[in-house]
């Protein structure tokens, strides 16, 4: 049995230029801000932070699955450490949308001022 080592420089290549693509894609967004995505809302948060929490996401999943060596695993594997992940972060975001926006309306309906 004979174990040669592969070179990945092709791989982390373009791994490398596909994060940099979508981190200025990001970046441009961040910066031009087009109002049909700043303005609108879905589920409490305007489209654009929506568009910012998708793309971390999917370049979240393209480091773990290239630089993890994930895409050699069998699928259960993947799915132990994929799924508990994707759950968390949902839930995190769930519970980040709903304490903000509780403490957001007790500042906005009530005699408290806003002092920070």
């Amino acid at each position: 049995m004979s174990h040669e080592h592969v070179s990945n420089t092709k791989r982390i290549w373009k791994v490398f230029f596909l994060l940099s693509g979508i981190t200025i894609i990001e970046v441009i967004f961040g910066i031009i801000k087009p109002e049909v995505m700043h303005l609108n809302f879905f589920l409490g948060m305007n489209l654009l932070n929506w568009f910012f929490y998708i793309l971390t996401i999917v370049k979240a999943y393209f480091i773990v699955w290239a630089f993890m060596h994930m895409e050699g695993e069998k699928a259960s594997l993947r799915w132990a450490v994929v799924a508990p992940v994707i759950f968390l972060v949902i839930y995190l975001l769930f519970i980040l949308l709903v304490e903000g926006n509780y403490i957001f309306e007790v500042f906005k309906n009530a005699t408290i001022k806003w002092n920070f």
